[in-house]
Protein backbone atom coordinates (compact mmCIF):
# COMPACT_ATOMS: atom_id res chain seq x y z
CA UNK A 1 0.00 0.00 0.00
CA UNK A 2 1.28 3.45 -0.92
CA UNK A 3 0.81 6.63 1.03
CA UNK A 4 1.72 10.13 -0.10
CA UNK A 5 1.81 13.36 1.96
CA UNK A 6 -1.51 15.14 1.42
CA UNK A 7 0.10 18.32 0.14
CA UNK A 8 1.97 16.34 -2.52
CA UNK A 9 -0.93 14.17 -3.69
CA UNK A 10 -2.53 16.33 -6.36
CA UNK A 11 0.69 17.68 -7.94
CA UNK A 12 1.85 14.07 -8.27
CA UNK A 13 -1.48 12.99 -9.73
CA UNK A 14 -1.29 15.76 -12.32
CA UNK A 15 2.14 14.55 -13.36
CA UNK A 16 0.84 10.99 -13.69
CA UNK A 17 -2.04 12.23 -15.85
CA UNK A 18 0.25 14.30 -18.05
CA UNK A 19 3.05 11.77 -18.42
CA UNK A 20 0.97 8.60 -18.78
CA UNK A 21 -2.05 9.92 -20.61
CA UNK A 22 -4.69 9.01 -18.05
CA UNK A 23 -8.05 10.76 -18.04
CA UNK A 24 -8.28 12.96 -14.92
CA UNK A 25 -11.17 12.16 -12.59
CA UNK A 26 -12.13 12.86 -8.99
CA UNK A 27 -10.66 16.21 -7.97
CA UNK A 28 -7.37 15.95 -9.82
CA UNK A 29 -8.78 18.97 -11.64
CA UNK A 30 -9.62 22.19 -9.80
CA UNK A 31 -13.17 21.01 -9.10
CA UNK A 32 -14.51 17.47 -9.00
CA UNK A 33 -15.22 16.29 -12.55
CA UNK A 34 -16.80 12.90 -12.05
CA UNK A 35 -16.76 10.09 -14.56
CA UNK A 36 -19.11 10.25 -17.56
CA UNK A 37 -19.82 6.52 -17.40
CA UNK A 38 -19.48 5.81 -13.67
CA UNK A 39 -23.07 6.72 -12.87
CA UNK A 40 -24.31 4.41 -15.62
CA UNK A 41 -22.80 1.48 -13.75
CA UNK A 42 -23.91 2.62 -10.32
CA UNK A 43 -27.52 3.11 -11.40
CA UNK A 44 -27.89 -0.66 -11.84
CA UNK A 45 -27.93 -0.82 -8.02
CA UNK A 46 -31.29 0.93 -8.27
CA UNK A 47 -32.55 -1.77 -10.62
CA UNK A 48 -31.41 -4.54 -8.27
CA UNK A 49 -33.06 -2.90 -5.25
CA UNK A 50 -36.28 -2.29 -7.16
CA UNK A 51 -36.47 -5.94 -8.21
CA UNK A 52 -35.52 -7.34 -4.80
CA UNK A 53 -37.86 -5.13 -2.79
CA UNK A 54 -40.67 -5.10 -5.32
CA UNK A 55 -40.97 -1.37 -4.83
CA UNK A 56 -38.95 1.82 -4.47
CA UNK A 57 -37.35 2.15 -1.00
CA UNK A 58 -38.35 5.16 1.03
CA UNK A 59 -34.76 6.23 1.63
CA UNK A 60 -31.17 5.36 0.80
CA UNK A 61 -28.23 6.14 3.08
CA UNK A 62 -25.05 6.15 1.02
CA UNK A 63 -21.38 6.50 2.10
CA UNK A 64 -20.37 9.67 0.28
CA UNK A 65 -17.00 10.93 -0.84
CA UNK A 66 -17.38 12.48 -4.29
CA UNK A 67 -21.01 11.24 -4.45
CA UNK A 68 -20.72 9.31 -7.70
CA UNK A 69 -22.35 6.27 -6.09
CA UNK A 70 -25.10 8.37 -4.54
CA UNK A 71 -25.82 10.18 -7.80
CA UNK A 72 -25.76 6.98 -9.84
CA UNK A 73 -28.31 5.22 -7.64
CA UNK A 74 -30.55 8.28 -7.64
CA UNK A 75 -30.24 8.48 -11.44
CA UNK A 76 -31.32 4.85 -11.72
CA UNK A 77 -34.47 5.37 -9.66
CA UNK A 78 -35.25 8.64 -11.42
CA UNK A 79 -35.08 6.93 -14.80
CA UNK A 80 -37.33 4.11 -13.57
CA UNK A 81 -39.86 6.76 -12.62
CA UNK A 82 -39.55 8.60 -15.93
CA UNK A 83 -40.02 5.33 -17.79
CA UNK A 84 -43.25 4.69 -15.90
CA UNK A 85 -41.91 1.62 -14.12
CA UNK A 86 -41.87 3.20 -10.67
CA UNK A 87 -44.04 5.89 -9.16
CA UNK A 88 -41.37 7.65 -7.13
CA UNK A 89 -37.68 7.94 -6.29
CA UNK A 90 -36.27 7.53 -2.77
CA UNK A 91 -34.88 10.23 -0.56
CA UNK A 92 -31.10 10.23 -0.83
CA UNK A 93 -28.87 10.79 2.20
CA UNK A 94 -25.22 11.71 1.74
CA UNK A 95 -23.34 10.14 4.65
CA UNK A 96 -20.08 12.05 5.09
CA UNK A 97 -17.30 12.23 7.69
CA UNK A 98 -17.98 15.01 10.16
CA UNK A 99 -14.36 16.08 9.67
CA UNK A 100 -15.18 17.65 6.32
CA UNK A 101 -18.49 17.12 4.54
CA UNK A 102 -18.39 19.22 1.35
CA UNK A 103 -21.90 18.19 0.28
CA UNK A 104 -23.37 19.23 3.58
CA UNK A 105 -21.63 22.58 3.29
CA UNK A 106 -22.89 23.09 -0.27
CA UNK A 107 -26.46 22.23 0.65
CA UNK A 108 -26.40 24.53 3.67
CA UNK A 109 -25.00 27.40 1.59
CA UNK A 110 -27.33 26.82 -1.34
CA UNK A 111 -24.48 26.44 -3.82
CA UNK A 112 -23.85 23.73 -6.45
CA UNK A 113 -20.65 22.42 -4.83
CA UNK A 114 -18.15 23.24 -2.11
CA UNK A 115 -14.51 22.72 -1.18
CA UNK A 116 -13.76 22.36 2.54
CA UNK A 117 -10.83 21.67 4.81
CA UNK A 118 -10.82 18.15 6.20
CA UNK A 119 -9.82 17.15 9.70
CA UNK A 120 -8.41 13.84 10.90
CA UNK A 121 -10.60 10.78 10.28
CA UNK A 122 -10.07 7.06 9.82
CA UNK A 123 -12.77 7.00 7.15
CA UNK A 124 -10.19 7.77 4.49
CA UNK A 125 -12.32 6.24 1.71
CA UNK A 126 -14.86 9.07 1.89
CA UNK A 127 -12.75 11.90 3.35
CA UNK A 128 -12.90 14.40 0.48
CA UNK A 129 -12.17 18.10 0.39
CA UNK A 130 -14.15 18.69 -2.81
CA UNK A 131 -17.75 17.69 -3.29
CA UNK A 132 -19.53 16.98 -6.55
CA UNK A 133 -22.41 19.02 -7.94
CA UNK A 134 -24.18 15.81 -8.97
CA UNK A 135 -24.36 14.63 -5.36
CA UNK A 136 -25.80 17.95 -4.24
CA UNK A 137 -28.37 17.70 -7.04
CA UNK A 138 -29.42 14.18 -6.02
CA UNK A 139 -29.87 15.08 -2.36
CA UNK A 140 -31.70 18.31 -3.06
CA UNK A 141 -34.00 16.94 -5.77
CA UNK A 142 -34.89 13.85 -3.72
CA UNK A 143 -35.73 15.74 -0.55
CA UNK A 144 -32.91 14.11 1.40
CA UNK A 145 -30.02 15.65 3.29
CA UNK A 146 -26.35 15.32 4.13
CA UNK A 147 -25.62 13.62 7.45
CA UNK A 148 -22.18 14.08 9.06
CA UNK A 149 -20.90 11.14 11.10
CA UNK A 150 -17.97 11.00 13.51
CA UNK A 151 -15.38 8.23 13.66
CA UNK A 152 -16.92 7.08 16.93
CA UNK A 153 -20.34 6.76 15.26
CA UNK A 154 -18.73 4.93 12.35
CA UNK A 155 -16.99 2.46 14.66
CA UNK A 156 -20.24 1.79 16.49
CA UNK A 157 -22.01 1.06 13.20
CA UNK A 158 -19.09 -1.07 12.03
CA UNK A 159 -19.35 -3.17 15.20
CA UNK A 160 -23.13 -3.54 14.72
CA UNK A 161 -22.55 -4.80 11.19
CA UNK A 162 -19.91 -7.18 12.50
CA UNK A 163 -22.34 -8.66 15.00
CA UNK A 164 -24.64 -9.35 12.06
CA UNK A 165 -21.83 -11.23 10.31
CA UNK A 166 -20.95 -8.40 7.93
CA UNK A 167 -17.38 -7.11 7.86
CA UNK A 168 -17.05 -3.73 6.18
CA UNK A 169 -14.39 -1.06 6.19
CA UNK A 170 -15.01 1.96 8.40
CA UNK A 171 -16.06 4.19 5.49
CA UNK A 172 -18.62 1.60 4.40
CA UNK A 173 -20.39 1.84 7.76
CA UNK A 174 -21.31 5.47 7.10
CA UNK A 175 -24.76 4.59 5.77
CA UNK A 176 -25.82 2.70 8.89
CA UNK A 177 -24.13 5.26 11.15
CA UNK A 178 -26.05 8.11 9.52
CA UNK A 179 -29.34 6.21 9.69
CA UNK A 180 -28.83 5.60 13.41
CA UNK A 181 -27.84 9.22 13.97
CA UNK A 182 -30.77 10.69 12.07
CA UNK A 183 -33.25 8.51 13.95
CA UNK A 184 -36.02 9.29 11.48
CA UNK A 185 -38.92 7.02 10.58
CA UNK A 186 -39.90 6.41 6.98
CA UNK A 187 -43.00 5.14 5.24
CA UNK A 188 -41.35 2.13 3.65
CA UNK A 189 -38.09 0.19 3.56
CA UNK A 190 -34.78 1.95 4.15
CA UNK A 191 -31.55 0.82 2.48
CA UNK A 192 -28.11 1.52 3.96
CA UNK A 193 -25.60 0.95 1.19
CA UNK A 194 -22.22 -0.57 2.10
CA UNK A 195 -19.31 -0.63 -0.30
CA UNK A 196 -15.98 -2.28 0.55
CA UNK A 197 -14.99 -5.10 2.89
CA UNK A 198 -12.93 -4.72 6.03
CA UNK A 199 -9.85 -5.81 4.11
CA UNK A 200 -9.69 -2.30 2.66
CA UNK A 201 -9.05 -0.58 5.98
CA UNK A 202 -5.47 0.57 6.44
CA UNK A 203 -3.36 -1.86 8.43
CA UNK A 204 -5.67 -4.87 8.03
CA UNK A 205 -3.68 -8.01 7.30
CA UNK A 206 -0.36 -6.40 8.19
CA UNK A 207 0.24 -5.11 4.66
CA UNK A 208 3.35 -2.91 4.68
CA UNK A 209 2.83 0.76 3.98
CA UNK A 210 5.26 2.31 1.52
CA UNK A 211 5.73 6.02 2.04
CA UNK A 212 6.87 8.11 -0.90
CA UNK A 213 7.66 11.80 -0.91
CA UNK A 214 5.24 12.70 -3.68
CA UNK A 215 7.82 13.31 -6.39
CA UNK A 216 7.63 11.71 -9.82
CA UNK A 217 11.03 10.15 -9.25
CA UNK A 218 9.82 8.28 -6.17
CA UNK A 219 6.50 7.21 -7.73
CA UNK A 220 7.60 6.05 -11.18
CA UNK A 221 9.44 2.85 -10.14
CA UNK A 222 6.45 1.75 -8.03
CA UNK A 223 4.00 2.50 -10.84
CA UNK A 224 6.05 0.33 -13.18
CA UNK A 225 6.31 -2.45 -10.60
CA UNK A 226 2.61 -2.53 -9.75
CA UNK A 227 1.00 -1.76 -13.08
CA UNK A 228 3.25 -3.42 -15.64
CA UNK A 229 3.50 -1.62 -18.97
CA UNK A 230 1.80 1.76 -18.72
CA UNK A 231 -0.48 1.04 -21.65
CA UNK A 232 -1.98 -2.01 -19.97
CA UNK A 233 -3.87 -0.21 -17.22
CA UNK A 234 -5.55 2.72 -18.94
Amino acid sequence: MLTVPVQARWPLMRQIVERLGYHPLSNVTVTHTGHPFGAEGYKTIAYELFLQLGRVPAALFVPTGYAELLFGVWKGFTELRLLGLADSAPRMYACEPAAGGPHGHALAAGVPAAVVETGPTRAYGIACEAGGHRGVLAVRESGGEAVPVTDEELRSAQRALGRAGLWYELSSAAGLAAHHKLGASFDGPVVCVATSSGFKDLGVGGEPVEIIDGSWESAEPLLRLRSGPYGGTR
